[in-house]
Parts: structure tokens; C-alpha cells; sequence
């Protein structure tokens, strides 16, 4: 009786510690998302999603901080790696940017993580550029 009591308190101390694993790894510590294979779930201007965060910011966070957007606008800055759309969406590319796109109409999908108050610029991260528009 000893030996199943035992037994049985050993499997179950084993089931809650691969209970645990799973969670702290398969949980908590989950693979980035990939952004350029994701749908958009909003496609917007970047005067449009400025306009947004202007007029409410908790309300914009809400329905786009953290979400995959498409955002539609002329190219008034750029570098290797960054974007500015408007002078208002700062869109930061995962890798450099081979052609130039100033003063172009482009697209580009990104995940939004915020607006900048002190630059008045909405903020994206893990860019990719779309088929620039004429």
C-alpha cells in the first residue's frame, strides 16, 4: 500500500512539474508574432490615425495599440531602416529599405505600440513595405 501511495504522489508531482514547464515556456515565453505574414486588422491613413489619437488617446489604444495596421500615406522622411508617413507614423522596418520612396505614396503593415507625445508621431514596429502607390 506504501509503494502506490508513493507512486502515486510521484506521478502527480510529475504531472504538476511538466504542468509547470509547459506553462512558463509554452505560456509566458510564446514566439514573436510574425507581423508580415498577418492580416491587418485596420488599414487607415496616417493623417486618419493621427487624427484618432489627437481627439481620444485611450479610445486609439484601444482599438489599435498592439494590433497589426495597414497604413496608407506619402513619405516625408526615411533612412535605412525608418519610415515617416505624413510626419505623423513613424514605421520602423525589421531590415533596411533597398529603394528610395520619398515623396511617394506607400503602404505599410506594422504592429502600432503607441503614440509619441513629445514627437506627435504614432509609433510602428516590425514593418514591412507594400506595393508603393502612384
Amino acid at each position: 500500500m506504501k509503494r502506490k501511495r508513493t507512486a502515486f504522489v510521484l506521478a502527480a508531482l510529475l504531472i504538476v512539474a511538466a504542468a509547470g514547464i509547459y506553462f512558463y515556456y509554452g505560456f509566458l515565453f510564446k514566439g514573436a508574432r510574425d507581423i508580415a505574414s498577418e492580416k491587418a486588422d485596420f488599414n487607415i491613413t496616417a493623417t486618419k490615425l493621427l487624427e484618432a489619437y489627437n481627439e481620444d488617446p485611450k479610445k486609439a489604444d484601444a482599438l489599435y495599440l498592439n494590433k497589426t495596421i495597414e497604413i496608407t500615406g506619402a513619405v516625408t522622411k526615411e533612412t535605412d531602416s525608418v519610415i515617416t508617413l505624413e510626419n505623423t507614423v513613424f514605421c520602423l522596418f525589421t531590415q533596411k529599405i533597398k529603394e528610395k520612396h520619398l515623396d511617394h505614396k506607400v503602404s505599410v503593415k506594422g504592429k502600432c505600440i503607441g503614440y509619441d507625445e513629445l514627437f506627435q508621431e504614432v509609433k510602428l514596429d516590425q514593418c514591412t513595405l507594400n506595393q508603393p502607390h502612384n
